[in-house]
């Protein structure tokens, strides 16, 4: 049995440093999904926002779009709009855009550097649309700037940590995200 570890001992060893040269190259990463980050928001909404009194809007989930080309994420979401100021309900969409970033203190990966495009409402009379001009994009950053979209769990960073690594670049690609990782700073 002694024999037989002795003789097989320098084929792993050989085979170890080879893999070790060949990945040596390559930045370790973790993959999140698109279908993730939605489940994640999810659990965020509806929410509602009551504006001067006069308008009531409640916020839908929103739908993620992956933006590679930009390496961002983009969205629109559904808003009701109703309350004293208007005579009827109505439906509109915001759609914004956003870039991700890392906070290490929650483990998360949070929305920032949000850009609201465009704020939608059909039929909208001239002042409440005024209203919603003035306090839209206010209203877009309460709803979105740092929402988690993402939460690595501890066995997800836990072959990255025990290697020196952390959480570093995140990459928006075609199908989700790339967290690559980076080397700890010294402490």
């Amino acid at each position: 049995m002694k024999r037989r570890l002795l003789l097989t001992l320098p084929l792993w060893l050989g085979g170890a440093a080879a893999s070790a040269a060949a990945g040596a190259g390559s930045q370790p990463s973790y993959k999140v999904s698109i279908e993730q980050m939605q489940q994640a928001l999810a659990q965020r909404f509806p929410r509602r926002y009551p504006l001067a009194g006069l308008l009531d809007l409640n916020v839908q989930a929103p739908h993620l779009r992956l933006l590679p080309e930009q390496n961002r994420l983009g969205t629109e979401m559904v808003v009701q709009a109703a309350g004293p100021a208007l005579r009827r309900s109505y439906t509109g969409a915001f759609d914004l855009d956003f870039a991700l970033r890392y906070e290490a203190s929650d483990q998360s990966i949070r929305a920032h550097q949000l850009r609201v495009n465009s704020l939608r409402f059909a039929d909208l009379p001239p002042r409440p649309s005024e209203l919603l001009d003035a306090y839209g994009p206010t209203l877009a950053e309460q709803t979105l700037q740092e929402v988690v979209l993402h939460t690595l769990r501890p066995q997800d960073l836990a072959l990255a940590d025990v290697m020196g690594l952390q959480p570093g670049s995140i990459t928006v690609t075609a199908r989700g995200l790339t967290i690559g990782f980076v080397a700890k700073p010294p402490r």
